[in-house]
């Protein structure tokens, strides 16, 4: 079954039990302060789980694309990977436990309908209870309706229990594990199953989280009105299951990938595991596999950033990107890629998921135009970074400012029989690493840091904003991110030029007119192609599904100032928002510029 085969399956699966399918959100999260791109399959449903009404119905199911970057020094190794697809079904209130729980089991071993996995290797956990919520007997009395009871386990709240953040929804989850030995392991004891899922004997492969709870302030305070499924399945993962692969590198999500960087490498893969090689001695093979890895994954991953819309520069999800392309560049350096390898490979890449993705091909060009400029500035940073070496510039100072790897510091500095401190540097880049993480770590709250008064207001003159820059600046502008807090908001937009202190002033007035008018601020639901007839604004590179949420704010007569694609909270009238002021406006990327604005 190919990799095509199984996400239709998945998604047609669940659309024939009364599941609309969602198209994947961007990848760079609209208004979400909290993460540099979506990292999981239920970020962009969030609100929806937290009560608000979705346009689409209360059964929905989705392929969306995620990245994760926390373990970004791991990927290369038999799973990791920065870019992945998570596979999700939904109920809003809808069904529970038992319906959960039935369709998961069905689609994991139905040959028809579902992928007909062998029901003997299949293994579950159920959450086991503590002083915040009882022991899900629920879950474990319907999972003995298909498995033998000595293959669910309960688990501790670290391994089965699900929650938001401090705030929100939260509840226990069961998770599906997979045996994917040559030879079943059969059933397991209790402490058996725990140092198989700890040796990577088997394999988490689906997780259902039953949100029947809510938390206040880091504590369980009660049930929630409506129960609400959640469900995660990684789609690189259980492609590889299904395909019988050792790692997800051997998929054909990744099998022409690889092959083609063999032909540019004169270097091959290998067909036995890292663990033969290794005890056969062969750590170089081992070491030029890892490396090949790397390149697929970074190629791929930076495809899809840039299909999203997302461009290298030296802040957020931007210098994510360019971290993975100049690794990528340095990788292909070491291997001597042969000239033209990367438009290769993205042609490869792009040809594979252009019918699940089809903004990859629709942005083919920027996609190549991006990273091929990327390669030529990286070439410059090599050079820069070797003047600077010169000159003695501290190694963490080189890698952290000028982007050259630390890997060629130490080459450098063997060559000229330098000594480097590289515990300084890894106590250097470790801090580096804890402020990103920390800034990546945030509670989801759908789209905004919370839903406080202050944001709510800032969130409603964030439109205003946008609009404002259309009236006076260009009708072309077009928004690019942002992010909004209690103390400010903050918007990216593309713009050719530096805003002049009279544009900026006439913006400020703009706003601070439709505020003084007391403008209506009105939600309506339509057909995706009314609201695009309408010339509601969207977010450059997002996708949309056919039913959406547009705001309007409207004047005395009913015509729209501002119409925005949005999921909201807004107020209701915009004399509740104060005196709007614009704190600092200035670059972020070549082409695309950021406001700092408040409300006094």
């Amino acid at each position: 079954m190919t990799s095509n085969e199984i996400r239709q399956k998945f998604l047609k699966f669940f659309e024939n039990r009364g599941h609309k399918v969602l198209p994947s959100a961007s990848l760079i999260p609209e208004n979400d302060p909290s993460v540099l791109f979506n990292t999981a399959g239920m970020q962009p449903i969030v609100p929806y789980l937290l009560g608000q009404t979705h346009p689409m119905g209360t059964r929905l199911v989705d392929a969306q694309k995620c990245i994760r970057t926390n373990d970004i020094d791991e990927v290369g190794d038999n799973r990791h990977l920065t870019f992945f697809e998570m596979l999700g079904n939904w109920s809003l209130g809808d069904y529970f436990k038992e319906d959960a729980i039935k369709w998961s089991f069905q689609f994991l071993t139905d040959k028809e309908e579902g992928l007909g996995l062998d029901i003997n290797r299949i293994y579950v956990t159920v959450f086991e209870g503590n002083n915040d919520a009882p022991r899900d007997t629920d879950a474990f009395t319907i999972w003995k309706k298909y498995l033998p009871e000595g293959r669910i386990y309960f688990l501790p709240a670290k391994n089965n229990w699900w929650s938001a953040g401090d705030n929100g929804p939260c509840g226990a989850d069961t998770e599906i594990f997979y045996d994917p030995s040559e030879e079943p392991i059969g059933d397991m004891t209790h402490d058996q199953f725990v140092k198989a899922d700890d040796e990577g004997k088997v394999i988490e492969i689906w997780n259902n989280v039953f949100m029947e709870y809510e938390k206040a302030d880091g504590k369980v305070v009660g049930k929630l009105a409506k129960h609400n499924v959640d469900t995660g399945m990684g789609f690189e993962r259980i492609t590889m299951v299904v395909q019988k692969m050792k790692t997800v590198f051997d998929t054909d999500l990744f099998d022409q990938t690889i092959s083609m960087i063999e032909e540019l490498s004169d270097l091959k893969y290998g067909d036995k595991t890292d663990e033969e090689y290794m005890k056969n001695g062969d750590q170089c093979w081992v070491d030029n596999r890892k490396l090949m890895r790397i390149i697929a994954d970074h190629i791929r991953t930076s495809v899809f950033i840039i299909a999203d819309g997302g461009f290298p520069s030296n802040t957020g999800s931007g210098y994510i990107l360019r971290r993975i392309l100049r690794r990528v560049i340095r990788i292909a350096r070491k291997l001597s890629l042969k000239d033209g390898y990367l438009s290769k490979i993205i042609d490869i890449i792009i040809s594979k998921y252009k019918d699940a993705y089809p903004e990859l091909e629709k942005n083919k060009k920027v996609i190549l135009d991006e990273i091929l400029k990327e390669e030529i500035k990286f070439h410059q940073t090599l050079e820069n970074g070797l003047k600077e070496f010169e000159k003695g510039t501290d190694p963490f100072d080189l890698y952290q400012s000028y982007g050259f790897p630390i890997e060629l510091t130490i080459e450098l500095a063997k060559e000229k029989g330098r000594n480097i401190d590289i515990d300084d540097f890894n106590n250097k880049l470790k801090e580096h690493q804890k402020l990103s993480q920390t800034s990546s770590a945030g509670m989801f709250k759908g789209g905004l840091a919370n839903h406080s008064d202050k944001t709510i207001k800032l969130h409603t003159a964030h439109h205003l904003l946008l609009a404002g820059l259309q009236a006076i600046v260009s009708p072309d502008i077009k928004q690019k991110g942002s992010n909004i807090t209690e103390e400010r908001l903050r918007m990216d937009f593309l713009c050719d030029h530096k805003l002049t202190d009279e544009e900026k002033q006439s913006i400020e007035d703009w706003v601070n007119t439709r505020i003084q008018e007391s403008l209506n601020v009105i939600r309506r639901e339509m057909p995706l192609s009314e609201a695009e007839k309408l010339g509601a604004q969207m977010e450059f590179g997002a996708k949309y599904p056919e039913l959406v949420s547009v705001y309007f704010v409207e004047d005395k007569s009913g015509n729209a100032i501002s119409k925005e694609f949005c999921g909201g909270p807004h107020v209701t009238n915009t004399s509740e928002l104060g005196h709007f002021k614009i704190l600092k406006e200035e670059a972020v990327a070549a082409g695309i510029r950021r406001i700092k604005a408040v409300l006094e």
